[in-house]
């Protein structure tokens, strides 16, 4: 098992007043004033007060808005910060002992997975850790793609990363961007946007579906390649932390990877017995 260690970022929020950035994400989440003081059960007259500044929110009330809103809870924090209040959701380094038992956890499911490719990520998609059999995907890969600080969608997509290998490269080029744009549309997280600019710019040889139409027997957009001679084929699902109250957790999702096909899982099984 492969740990990776990245820098962490800050968002570029700080200095703006909490009624504008509560007026944002109401904005970025589609909801009026009137719903939105509905269901966190605050007046209208209040919640106008409060976006426009002419009205200080409670501690609660930021955190009662920030959870109805669904905002991230390192904006969340931000959001405490510019009412003026000290943040309450902490960030601890993965290994920080407070992280033990979640640390512990996610392992097992990546040991578990073998011998199926699987990974943890963090918000900006860099690698935290991965099993033994992630080998397959990123077999080939540029060294610089590789360190300091892997990212998957980099390594995925970039021409000297797994992109010669894959099949379907438009295929899942369309749906690796359309889950990041959707992420930066949930979150208007500016490093995200950077990564979206930077991944979406790499050269692409094949036809990239604007609108993700399945043909005959299609239930996902599958993950195809080579490795040597033999054609992979995988689906993969995703999981992140219920209920978290630590930034750090909130932000790591484990993508599992399955095999699509038989022959995919008794190739890998063969690797893995004669390993």
């Amino acid at each position: 098992m492969k740990t990776f260690q990245g820098p962490r970022a800050e968002l570029t929020t700080h200095g703006a007043a909490v009624g504008d950035l509560l007026r944002l994400w109401r904005e970025r989440r589609r909801i009026s004033q009137l719903d939105l003081a509905i269901t966190a059960e605050v007046s209208t007259r209040h919640l106008s007060f409060v976006e426009t500044g002419r009205a200080k929110p409670s501690r609660e009330m930021v955190l009662r808005l920030g959870e109805h809103l669904d905002v991230p809870l390192r904006e969340r924090n931000h959001l405490l910060l510019a009412a003026g209040y000290a943040p309450v959701y902490r960030e601890s380094a993965l290994d920080d002992p407070e992280l033990g038992t979640a640390r512990d956890a996610v392992r097992q499911v990546l040991a578990g997975h073998e011998p199926y490719p699987a990974v943890v990520v963090d918000r900006l998609w860099n690698l935290v850790e991965a099993n033994s059999s992630v080998s397959l995907l990123t077999e080939g890969s540029a060294p610089e793609l590789l360190a300091p600080v892997p990212n998957v969608l980099k390594i995925a997509l970039h021409p000297r990363g797994m992109a010669p290998r894959v099949i379907n490269l438009g295929e899942l080029r369309a749906d690796l961007l359309g889950r990041l744009r959707r992420q930066v549309e949930a979150t208007a997280d500016p490093e995200l946007v950077e990564l979206l600019d930077e991944v979406r710019g790499y050269p692409c040889d094949q036809p990239v579906p604007e609108v993700e139409i399945p043909s005959h027997g299609n239930i996902f957009v599958p993950l195809r390649l080579w490795h040597g001679e033999q054609e992979l084929s995988f689906f993969s699902t995703i999981a992140t932390f219920g209920a978290p109250l630590d930034v750090t957790l909130a932000e790591l999702a484990i993508e599992s990877f399955y095999p699509a096909d038989e022959a995919t899982g008794d190739y890998l099984r063969r690797i893995k017995e004669n390993a």
